[in-house]
């Protein structure tokens, strides 16, 4: 498989990186048969020459399976680089500790990268910075030799990402970065120009689910399937280094060999999908969000750029249940005591659309000059079949 440097570090990881989230046992799935499984899916990743596994303190039972397989001989030490991620804690010797139990959970004494987990905005990225925290515990750990390189994974706002990229802490970045959301770009820049490397974070699932795309999608995608185009489009840009593939069994990984296959540029077919999707997402017209986040802070607290980024989505490319999810995980208020519930905390911050109340705050911000309270109705009617307005007070 493809290799690229992953800037500084001067690490050679394929383009295809397995993120191991999704191996741990499901429910009432049999112990022999989750076992079976997961130690499946990491065989089959190397197989297919992918060499690097990254996982998280956070990931369920995913450290513990790959330690188990090292331990029974199913995967080698010697065939792939690790990551692991943690998130920031209060004290260095938590997360020490925390450290301490993951190479025990993962069977090794060394991991080639740790990331610190969750740089999703300006408190957490004060947290990790302290050197009685997250960094001042990661540096130590980096100079006793059981970890190689320092980098972080965010969910963050554009602004916070760029924040984090100059501080110079940091050697490796993954982020979302999607053709169907190219908000990121400027990060993936200043990485480039900083030499950081860049690992792009679920790009067929959190990328628009193009594991099950719509028949609109893939005919846009033509000749290529949407799994494969959206990974062609990332790899021509140099900047970019690994792509996250969150197999849960061997044969998901099937579908992402396709687009990684070569690293000619892109051809003249590609190049006229590339061209059919813009113009798909052009065809909104007046109705188009360009996903500047100008119109942010809402006082109510809506996430307008992410609800209209998945109405464009819907009308454009029919990309309904794709949004139907992501929208679902945003937080929404009981309609008894209008209390806040669900939603995803820092990981997707924000209220769904219909707590809108056409207050106007955000219509001079926006330089697209949209009916923003219209379309979040509209995205909330769309997503959930239920009335767009509550017109909470």
């Amino acid at each position: 498989m493809l290799t690229r440097r992953f800037g500084r570090t001067e690490l050679q990881t394929t383009v295809l990186t397995l993120g191991a989230m999704r191996i741990p046992p499901t429910d009432q799935e049999p112990e022999e048969q989750a076992r079976d499984r997961a130690y499946g899916t990491l065989r089959r990743a190397l197989d297919v020459g992918i060499n690097h596994i990254e996982t998280a303190r956070g990931y369920g039972q995913s450290e513990a399976i790959i330690g188990n397989a090292l331990r029974e001989g199913v995967i080698r030490r010697d065939e792939f680089i690790l990551t692991t991620k943690i998130p920031p804690m209060d004290t260095a010797e938590e997360f020490r500790a925390a450290l301490d139990d993951s190479l025990t959970r993962l069977n090794v004494n060394y991991v080639e990268i740790l990331d610190i987990h969750g740089i999703n905005n300006d408190e957490l990225l004060a947290k990790s910075l302290r050197s009685d925290g997250a960094l001042g515990a990661a540096r130590r750990a980096m100079d006793e030799g059981c970890v190689g390189h320092l980098g972080f994974s965010t969910h963050a706002p554009l602004e916070t990402i760029l924040q984090t990229l100059r501080t110079g802490e940091f050697e490796t970045m993954n982020l979302h970065y999607y053709l169907m959301n190219r908000r990121n770009l400027p990060a993936v820049e200043l990485a480039a120009a900083m030499d950081i490397g860049v690992f792009i974070i679920s790009p067929t699932d959190k990328g628009g689910q193009l594991f099950r795309p719509p028949d609109r999608l893939r005919a846009l995608c033509e000749p290529r399937t949407p799994i494969a185009l959206n990974q062609r489009w990332l790899l021509s840009q140099p900047a970019v280094h690994t792509l996250s593939l969150g197999a849960a069994n061997p044969e998901e990984l099937d579908a992402h060999l396709e687009g990684v296959a070569s690293d000619d540029p892109l051809s003249s077919a590609e190049r006229l999908a590339l061209e059919r999707l813009d113009e798909a997402m052009e065809a909104l017209g007046a109705e188009y969000c360009s996903y500047c986040h100008e119109c942010l802070p809402c006082p109510e607290r809506i996430n307008i750029p992410e609800a209209l980024r998945l109405r464009n989505l819907a009308v454009a490319y029919d990309m309904v249940e794709f949004g139907r999810y992501r929208y679902g995980m945003l937080a929404r208020r009981d309609p008894i005591t209008g209390e806040i519930v669900g939603g995803a905390d820092h990981w997707l911050p924000g209220l769904q659309g219909d707590y809108c109340t056409a207050c106007g705050d955000c219509l001079p911000r926006c330089p697209m000059k949209l009916d923003i309270p219209a379309l979040l109705a509209d995205t909330h009617t769309r997503l959930t079949g239920q009335t767009g307005r509550r017109l909470w007070k």
